[in-house]
């Protein structure tokens, strides 16, 4: 693929690391509050020491190669695909989900995670991730050796059945199966409740079936669970009022999965930090959205949580330069602004 002549820099996974590494030498981000210069690359070098643990560090789980590109109408070549994961893990994130082990008539740039997976390179202190839906995607993540995926259940009957082609009930039926082989062959399991916030077709969903759908995780001894605004319909007020049902029957870690279908994304994550939560979804550049929800927006702009946070002092470990730099080549891959705001500074300045 080319650009006003030159190769896209995505489909030349080692200049393009090298290329960003030479920009960012050259760079210095000022943090919107002053208070602190963050110098380029060093988040990759802090990322090995605080972004496993202190209880004033953020987790962030980058998902723009699964849920931000998988409802892309320009398509991504597994080269490319594969240098925007390495990108990606040069920025310093704990955790990426690369991918869904999917059927690819549904979602065709899901295709061939397996060699995506094998062919990416694997920074040590990263884990790599990827959703799986049933159990022939279980058996292609085993495959692989994967020692971590994430699992979900939609609160949602008319989700359900558009997502997964089933019923609720089903869906979480399967989910125990799919756990309980996973957890057998060693695998983290994360578990999320997809519209755990509302539905586009449903409208508000009762948080009682909400817990009820944890408590069954629970039981099944999953590492981690996610709460997920599948639609992006939450308020502040609404995520702060289910965290604190969650709370009351489910003491695993939580994390949460936010779109921003009416821009209250970046406020919900606040929200949600306020009560305690330090473990987020985001995607490079607010892209995202489920193929099977009409007009959900993309997911919270990484780089826009990254610098809320560090700009409240809180550490990251993630280099807010590399980050832009790969939103910057994202747009003119898909040849459009995207919504994430932080990237525009970077034109800027």
């Amino acid at each position: 693929m080319r650009d006003e002549g030159n190769e896209n820099a995505f489909a030349r996974p080692l200049s393009f690391v090298r290329h960003l590494q030479r920009d960012c030498a050259k760079e210095q981000v000022r943090l919107s509050m002053g208070l602190c210069m963050a110098a380029p690359f060093q988040g990759v070098k802090r990322a090995m020491t605080e972004r496993t643990g202190g209880e004033n560090s953020v987790f962030i789980e980058e998902n723009a190669p699964r849920d931000g590109i998988q409802n892309e109408s320009t398509p991504f070549t597994l080269d490319e695909r594969v240098a925007l994961v390495n990108a990606l893990s040069a920025c310093g994130f704990p955790r990426i989900q690369i991918g869904s082990f999917v059927n690819p008539d549904r979602v065709p740039q899901m295709a061939h995670t397996e060699e995506l997976f094998h062919r990416i390179e694997h920074y040590p202190g990263v884990t790599y991730s990827a959703l799986v839906l049933n159990e022939k995607g279980l058996e292609r993540a085993l495959a692989c050796r994967m020692e971590h995926i994430s699992v979900f259940v939609s609160a949602s009957e008319s989700h359900s059945r558009k997502n997964s082609n089933c019923s609720v009930d089903e869906s979480l039926r399967r989910c125990r199966g799919l756990v309980d082989k996973a957890k057998s062959h060693g695998m983290k399991v994360q578990a999320g409740v997809m519209n755990a916030f509302g539905c586009r077709f449903e409208g508000m969903v009762p948080p009682e079936r909400v817990t009820g759908i944890l408590e069954t995780f629970q039981e099944c001894q999953v590492d981690e669970i996610n709460l997920a605004d599948t639609a992006g319909l939450a308020n502040p007020k609404q995520i702060q009022a289910l965290i604190s049902r969650v709370r009351g029957v489910c003491d695993l870690p939580l994390s949460l999965h936010l779109h921003d279908t009416y821009g209250f994304a970046l406020a919900n994550v606040y929200a949600a930090w306020s009560l305690g939560i330090s473990r987020f979804d985001a995607c490079c550049g607010g892209l995202g959205g489920c193929p099977f929800i009409p007009g959900a927006a993309g997911n919270v702009a990484t780089e826009d949580v990254v610098h809320l946070f560090e700009s409240m002092g809180i550490p990251m470990g993630v280099s807010l330069v590399q980050v832009g730099k790969i939103v910057l080549d994202l747009e003119k891959k898909l040849g459009r602004l995207l919504p994430g705001r932080y990237a525009r500074s970077l034109c800027c300045s």
